[in-house]
């Protein structure tokens, strides 16, 4: 009488098991970008909610508690009426004359055209200056007597041909908007981060720069 010999096909087994594995694997990796995301997501929000209250005038301490940012959304509603006392002021500026906006456009440099490969001379002259507006220019870059601008608030550089940005922009503190987007600009110097009143960054365009420094 013969023997009955059970066979196991093993090559099953492993099958299910590498599938399992698998399956388990990409949960994880799922799971792991969701919290990314989310975790991303928040701090995008803290972030423009910290602006929005300083646009506002609220104070730090009614958004912040315990050194964390409260993203309740009524802290705006509640607090939002801080600038109301401005708003017929700020109506009437608009509805002034034209003899203040001149006064005003005093105060904004505005450069354009391809027949310009550097900034004007008498421009280092102009230190009381709020604004500048170059775009559309073949100007590559940008002088380190930028530092003397002290007032500067909005530097728009767009679509020129700026390839370094200067040690010295770190200088600017009360610089608050800084558009330097379609330029040829290869990398950001750290000393951007001492504009400590820096709500806006565009560097949209520049193909070449694949990090920001850690100051930043």
């Amino acid at each position: 009488m013969g023997h009955q010999v059970v066979i196991f096909d093993f090559s099953v087994i492993r099958g299910l098991w590498e599938t399992r594995v698998k399956k388990n694997k990409e949960r994880q990796r799922k799971e792991k970008e969701r919290l990314e995301q989310s975790a991303l997501e928040k701090i995008k929000q803290e972030w423009n909610l910290i602006l929005e209250c300083r646009k506002k005038g609220i104070p730090q301490s009614k958004y912040l508690k315990n050194g964390f940012v409260d993203i309740n959304e009524k802290n705006l509603d509640t607090h939002g009426n801080l600038d109301t006392p401005g708003t017929p002021q700020l109506k009437k500026t608009n509805a002034s004359s034209d003899g203040v906006n001149k006064e005003k456009n005093k105060f904004i440099f505005q450069l354009s055209g391809e027949q310009w490969t550097e900034l004007p001379d008498s421009l280092k002259e102009q230190t009381y200056l709020k604004e500048w507006h170059v775009y559309n220019t073949l100007i590559q870059t940008i002088p380190a007597y930028i530092a003397l601008f002290q007032d500067l608030r909005i530097l728009e550089l767009s679509k020129n041909q700026i390839n370094h940005l200067p040690a010295e922009i770190g200088c600017l503190k009360n610089l608050k908007v800084l558009n330097v987007s379609f330029n040829n600009l290869k990398s950001v110097p750290p000393e951007l981060g001492d504009c400590e009143n820096l709500e806006k960054l565009d560097l949209s365009g520049n193909m070449e720069i694949t990090e920001l420094p850690f100051e930043v």
